[in-house]
């Protein structure tokens, strides 16, 4: 069985006119196409939709019910093309937990002087792809490799790691800290996104964990001293709360910064960005 919009929008027209004839000029067709058109949708069906008199139009008790459907699938079909329109004219970038850091307000408006015709919005999706899986953006920034062979990625900059501790933890009045110097805390990590695992320690000098899925959660249990964390400097610049610091592990790797988009599905705005905010990780 094979249904098609215009037979749908056919049948609205029918019911919201009254008359074959005003459905026909309604449509820019001729009243004979109308009458095609429905027979074609009632065979496809099996079911009689509409009941006709030379005075009126009226709906059966089953044409009723597939008008209600074939309303809300007509308002689909519009808003899967404006959804696909929109996205000539907008492009939205994902992040987990934290954008560009520093870099943020000037991508926003390089972009904008750059690209006037492409609004660009940020997203924050807490997902391991940054909203890229999940549709809710066109390219993610990743913190962390990405092992599904459905995207590819290019690394766009480097940002320094940093322990995250309470204001008043000892550990607080040093400049820098090293991994040693974590080793009896308890780390408090987002498994899915997070940038910290226990593999950075040697396997006999590995700190304790306990897991969280959400930045203000972590930010919160963090500045109660009871447990610390670490993440990329990104994280700084976007989240700063009182009763907590930022302290750079001098000793740990840096943490890379990836723009990951759909593999056969390339953005057409992935090369432009690669080359923007790799110019704005390397300026000084």
């Amino acid at each position: 069985m094979d249904i098609e919009l215009r037979q749908l929008r056919c049948l609205v027209a029918i019911v919201d006119e009254g008359t074959f004839t005003d459905a026909a000029l309604r449509l820019g067709v001729s009243q004979a196409a109308v009458s095609r058109t429905l027979a074609a949708l009632e065979q496809a069906l099996d079911v009689r939709l509409l009941r006709r008199t030379s005075r009126s139009v009226t709906p059966t008790a089953t044409g009723t019910r597939v008008v209600a459907h074939a309303r809300r699938v007509l308002a689909e079909a519009a808003e899967l093309l404006r959804v696909a329109a929109a996205g000539e004219g907008t492009l939205r970038v994902g992040y987990a937990w934290s954008a560009l850091g520093r870099h943020t307000p000037a991508f926003q408006r390089q972009w904008a002087a750059a690209h006037p015709g492409t609004e660009l919005q940020l997203v924050r999706v807490n997902s391991p792809t940054a909203g890229l899986a999940e549709g809710s953006c066109d390219l993610a920034v990743l913190r962390r490799p990405l092992e599904d062979r459905r995207f590819d990625s290019a690394i766009v900059g480097l940002e320094r790691r940093l322990c995250v501790m309470a204001a008043d933890e000892p550990l607080a009045r040093r400049r820098s800290v090293r991994l040693a110097d974590l080793t009896g805390h308890t780390l408090l990590v987002d498994p899915r996104t997070g940038t910290t695992t226990p593999e950075l320690w040697p396997p006999d000098a590995r700190p304790a964990t306990e897991e969280t899925s959400d930045v203000d959660d972590w930010l919160t249990a963090i500045s109660t001293g009871r447990r610390i964390g670490m993440s990329a400097e990104a994280t700084a610049s976007q989240y700063r709360r009182p009763g907590v610091v930022y302290r750079p592990v001098r000793d740990a790797e840096p943490v890379a910064v990836r723009l990951a988009w759909w593999r056969d599905d390339p953005h057409p705005a992935a090369q432009a960005v690669i080359e923007l905010l790799t110019g704005l990780y390397r300026a000084p």
